[in-house]
């Protein structure tokens, strides 16, 4: 019935990007610009410029966009310089290389994927797959990294070399209720990073759960709901896409917003948005609404039931829609905080009906998965449905990830029907 894929993806200390040097206080930033800004004016202009050659020679390799981001860097700390200064160019990025740094964004794990079908198949005997992964680095703060690849026609798995840089996206929107980010076009898929950029996203952007949304007019969006974290609080966001180049972020509202890890359906049922959810901590909700940001009420649809949900129980993923009900893969939390993988059927017309459940784990931890950062742990954000198969990336107690898949009719056969 499961079949796991000898691949895994595996953090990558390589992947840096640059960002801005954090300080204290606007005083203590204040005072370091001027100091440096001291220093650098003493320097003849030999010296000068070989500390600039030094410093391309170094890291303008491990950059798309090294220039620019020296550049960009300048512009903003400028406003702290005497306004009678003369800097030349070679100096104005000297004193801005002293002002960002470098951030691996993998150091610590590569983890929680999901997966999708890629909004563009330029290969007519295979089918095109995007996955989304958490990358989580230096401090704990995670943010959205991607990873293109192939499903076979005999459901052989082949993924696309990751690029070794990683680039940050534009800001185009940023208010408190909206941001709006673009890539440049010859930024990869493989090279995108989506990283925190505002304040209450400022710990992490922890455990995107991406889906196809089908809005029967060809126009098909990709909604990924996550958990935006600052260090204190959650807050469950939606990031919006149609071509993954060109991004919206907007704030989810309501008294049902109350914790993490939404996942939204498909498509609409009955005219509404509908989403798994988890207010209490514990149990599997449903909820419905006409406004994709707006969420007002839920209802239990599943409570734990076997030892091995008693802790807790959760979604893994945006329910995949077949024949015989929806399928919701479920994650169960047993004892010593074992993370496993269940899966339950519900109703297609009311999905708030629970119509098979599977009695035993989908996908437990083995010999060789339960060693990590968070021992005795495997979990998914989401999978797809291609050829009566399931498609399956899952984490590696928060470190790496894997694949399997599961074959449907097996998988239907052995739930309990009610």
């Amino acid at each position: 019935m499961l079949k796991r894929f000898n691949l895994k993806l595996e953090p990558d200390k390589r992947r840096v990007i640059c960002l801005p040097l954090h300080f204290s206080s606007n005083e203590e930033k204040t005072q370091r610009i001027k100091r440096i800004y001291k220093n650098i004016i003493k320097l003849d202009e030999e010296s000068t410029q070989k500390t600039y050659n030094d410093i391309m020679k170094e890291f303008s390799n491990r950059h798309k966009s090294f220039l620019n981001i020296l550049k960009d860097t300048f512009n903003q700390i400028e406003q702290h310089l005497p306004d009678n200064h003369q800097l030349t160019e070679t100096q104005q990025l000297v004193l801005a290389s002293y002002f960002v740094m470098e951030y691996s964004i993998e150091a610590a794990a590569l983890f929680n994927p999901s997966l999708v079908i890629h909004p563009v198949q330029d290969n007519k005997d295979k089918l095109k797959i995007l996955i989304s992964l958490r990358a989580t680095g230096e401090g704990h703060i995670s943010s959205i990294e991607f990873v293109e690849g192939y499903i076979g026609q005999n459901g052989e798995l082949d993924l696309i070399d990751r690029e070794s840089s990683c680039n940050l996206p534009k800001l185009c929107v940023a208010d408190i209720e909206k941001s709006v980010l673009e890539f440049n076009d010859d930024v990869s898929l493989n090279e995108q990073v989506i990283f925190p950029l505002t304040r209450d996203e400022s710990n992490g952007i922890e455990d995107v759960r991406f889906v196809k949304f089908e809005d029967g007019n060809n126009e098909n969006s990709y909604y990924g709901t996550f958990t935006a974290y600052d260090g204190k609080l959650i807050k469950s966001k939606l990031i919006c896409t149609r071509d993954f180049k060109k991004y919206t972020i907007r704030s989810m509202k309501g008294s049902a917003i109350s914790d993490k890890g939404m996942a939204l359906f498909p498509r609409k049922i009955n005219g509404k948005y509908a989403m798994i959810s988890r207010q209490d901590g514990e149990n599997i909700r449903i909820m419905f609404s006409k406004d994709i940001l707006y969420w007002e009420s839920s209802e239990i649809i599943q409570e734990p039931e076997f030892p091995w949900q008693f802790g807790k129980l959760g979604n893994c993923g945006s329910p995949i829609e077949l024949d015989e009900g929806w399928l919701l893969l479920t994650h169960g939390v047993g004892s010593l905080r074992k993370y496993v993988i269940g899966a339950c059927l519900l109703d297609l017309n009311d999905p708030s009906k629970v119509i098979a459940k599977l009695k035993e784990p989908l996908l437990s931890p083995n010999k060789d998965e339960r060693e990590g950062y968070v021992p005795n742990v495997v979990y998914s954000c989401g999978g797809i449905l291609h050829n009566r198969q399931i498609i399956l990336p899952y984490a590696m107690s928060d470190s790496v990830s894997g694949f399997v898949t599961v074959d449907v009719a097996a998988l239907v056969s052995r739930m309990k029907k009610y």
